[in-house]
């Protein structure tokens, strides 16, 4: 087996919680392979989505393209169910003006069933997230 991006809804992927949600911009556009869509939040921080794989994956690298975000936190799970998330990466972005900030993680340890993302704060009083990557394996299914 290859690596694949997981986090494609091609690849089986769901975002199965949001915060927030605009009919225009909803929290499927962050995994379904077009950078011209994203999702929007809508009202105060933090604001949060979860992605399920539904199966177990090792996580090398992820890459995060948004848009005002000033604090990222990403938990993990390794769960059948979307609990015991454990603290992953903590990132503060920079601010970039006209263009999406582009948030290349390289993952220790990163083997997940579940990824929260938890937008701390933002550079604005909306913040946008335009597609999560994740370059990987899968390594089983839940059973």
């Amino acid at each position: 087996m290859g690596k694949v991006d997981l986090c494609l809804s091609s690849e089986g992927t769901e975002v199965i919680l949001a915060t927030s949600s605009d009919e225009k911009h909803p929290p499927e556009n962050i995994i379904d392979g077009n950078p011209e869509t994203f999702w929007t939040t809508t009202g105060m921080f933090p604001q949060e989505f979860i992605i399920c794989f539904h199966k177990h994956v090792r996580i090398e690298r992820l890459v995060i393209q948004s848009y005002f975000v000033r604090a990222l936190k990403i938990e993990k799970s390794t769960s059948k169910e979307p609990v015991d998330f454990e603290q992953w990466v903590e990132r503060d972005l920079v601010h970039t003006e006209g263009q999406l900030q582009n948030e290349e993680i390289v993952a220790r340890d990163g083997h997940a069933t579940y990824l929260r993302f938890i937008i701390v704060s933002a550079f604005d009083h909306f913040a946008s997230v335009h597609s999560v990557s994740a370059e990987g394996i899968a390594i089983s299914n839940l059973s």
